[in-house]
């Protein structure tokens, strides 16, 4: 069981991994971290971290190590490179990935992992920076029911849900599918306040009236595209991110990317795919997603 106290390599320490660490270390763990970026090294050390030079120096003497990546040629890199984990570690170590990646790199590792004697869960998250911060976090994991028993004390460190999601590249899976649902909400939700503009329909009545109704779901009622009816939600503070437009492309990406490998009928996540294409073309790669709404009125884009 890893517990309080437990040594903790960290790699990734952006936007997410940052806080995620910062709150491995408010729990009494002893962290340290690897980042490509020394103002993500610096606040990390800020925040009570051990800053390393390399992969290697941040996992080197760790009984688990975490990663926070943007894709899966870097969790490839970060795991199976030369200079990277597996060729670093020299005992069995519970490794935790909490990147957002393809399913076919994250069982790849994970089989890599497992050949070495290391026991390994996929664990993306949902609650952007936001949840990030609050430790509030939600894991989808995929793994072993032993790997996720071991890791749970960290995951909860960071994260007030954890949701089993089956084998190696399950947590992959529950996340693209979530998000697909995410993408597309957004756009029906923005569609919906759009044409209630043109009708003459004010947002907080029909705020009022589908958030009681059969038209209630998350992008409506707690993270509304319009100012106003949630105060909470980006588009009171000019759409700036929780989670990012190129974010969510990634995402919806990497749904279609399954969907053709599998041979799934996905058309409204190619649809919104295509939408928030155009939306990042346009400039708003780091508005965040709900933003997408201003691209619909015809605002920009």
């Amino acid at each position: 069981m890893t517990g309080t106290g437990t040594d903790i390599g960290f790699i990734g320490l952006g936007n997410m991994g940052g806080p995620m660490a910062a709150n491995l270390i408010k729990a009494g763990h002893r962290v340290t971290g690897f980042d490509l970026s020394a103002t993500s090294l610096d606040a990390f050390k800020s925040a009570g971290g051990c800053p390393a030079a390399s992969v290697q120096e941040a996992v080197k003497g760790a009984k688990a190590v975490v990663t926070m990546l943007p894709a899966g040629k870097h969790l490839r890199a970060v795991y199976l490179g030369e200079d990277g984990v597996l060729s670093a570690l020299t005992e069995p170590t519970l490794l935790v990935d909490c990147s957002t990646v393809d399913v076919e790199s994250a069982r790849a590792v994970a089989a890599a992992a497992a050949e070495r004697n290391h026991a390994m869960i996929d664990a993306p998250v949902s609650g952007g920076v936001g949840g990030a911060e609050a430790g509030a976090l939600t894991f989808m994991v995929g793994g072993e029911e032993e790997a996720l028993d071991c890791a749970r004390p960290l995951l909860e460190a960071m994260g007030k849900t954890i949701v089993h999601a089956g084998g190696a590249g399950n947590g992959q899976a529950a996340k693209i599918c979530n998000n697909m649902v995410l993408g597309i909400s957004m756009i029906a939700v923005s569609e919906a306040f759009t044409l209630a503009e043109k009708l003459g329909l004010s947002h907080q009545a029909l705020f009022d009236i589908s958030s009681k109704a059969s038209g209630q779901c998350w992008s409506l009622t707690t993270y509304c595209p319009v100012p106003g009816p949630v105060p909470t939600s980006p588009a009171n503070r000019d759409y700036q991110p929780g989670f990012t437009a190129a974010m969510m492309l990634k995402d919806l990406k990497l749904a279609q990317e399954a969907s053709a490998g599998v041979g799934a009928t996905t058309p409204l996540g190619a649809e919104a795919g295509q939408v928030y294409q155009l939306f990042c073309n346009a400039g708003n790669e780091e508005v965040d997603f709900s933003g997408v709404i201003k691209m619909l009125r015809g605002e920009n884009g």
